[in-house]
């Protein structure tokens, strides 16, 4: 299920590393709806082999934002917040409980602090799946894996540009771990995503970046920086394994507002 958080701000600035500060406020409205199950996610997760998920992603859209040099400015105080999850019992009511109760968001990064009032909740409706579909991402996705470098093993995060036939073996192996916690069952599907070469050719002619480098924990030791992709892709391939990257996230670092995409329809 996915929801649609109509925000009005209460000040004209928001850091541009509003990721961890953001998922810290969502936690404290979970905690408000259910403080076990908020505890549960953030203490454990759900657990695969050597991997945790927590299942849900969330993406903050400015109405209109002029960014500054750590920050945004805000000439429109309006905001969306789109957040998703397949666990509707457990995370989508626990969220809505707690967003009627305090009916506020604050995102404080250091110095930057910006509060939101919730002025709407809305249930938005899900896209008929199937095994070919058409999205633009809300919040950049996020794909690595662990590479050789400097004789050491570090995470190298993966551009539109690289490999992608690499890119979609980590895809789906993300995305078969998520249907496994979901189904208690495991699945033999695959997907095939494809970055839009059109608007890849039109928006680097403009010298635009398609890549976005986002801090978490940014004024903390031991800080995060983290690369995604920002730009429109198809995917095609299991049904199952698109709806999970749907109501999940596709890729790494969902529950940070990474990964969330929503339908284009064809012409």
């Amino acid at each position: 299920m996915r929801l649609q958080i109509r925000l009005k701000a209460t000040n004209k600035e928001l850091s541009f590393n509003y990721n961890y500060p953001l998922f810290a406020s969502i936690y404290s409205l979970l905690r408000l709806g259910s403080e076990e199950f908020s505890s549960f996610l953030h203490d454990k997760g759900y657990k695969i082999e050597s991997k945790t998920y927590k299942l849900y992603t969330f993406a903050l859209r400015l109405e209109n934002a002029v960014p500054l040099k750590d920050r945004f400015f805000l000439k429109s105080p309006f905001a969306d917040l789109f957040i998703s999850s397949p666990k509707i019992e457990e995370f989508i009511q626990a969220f809505v409980m707690g967003s009627f109760e305090k009916q506020t968001i604050s995102i404080i990064d250091g110095s930057i602090r910006t509060g939101f009032q919730i002025n709407s909740v809305e249930v938005l409706p899900e896209p008929e799946f199937t095994s070919g579909m058409n999205f633009s991402l809300l919040s950049p996705m996020v794909i690595s894996t662990v590479a050789e470098s400097n004789e050491k093993l570090q995470q190298y995060y993966f551009r539109y540009y690289d490999d992608i036939a690499e890119i979609n073996r980590v895809l789906t192996n993300n995305l078969i771990n998520k249907y496994r916690i979901l189904n208690g069952k495991d699945t033999d599907g695959a997907v095939r995503l494809e970055w839009d070469q059109d608007y890849i050719k039109y928006q680097t002619g403009k010298g635009k970046k398609l890549t976005r480098k986002v801090t978490i924990h940014s004024h903390r030791h031991g800080a995060t920086e983290v690369i995604g992709n920002v730009l429109p892709f198809r995917i095609e391939g299991s049904v199952d394994l698109i709806k999970t990257g749907y109501e999940c996230g596709f890729g790494e670092k969902n529950s940070m507002g990474f990964g969330m995409a929503r339908e284009v329809p064809s012409a």
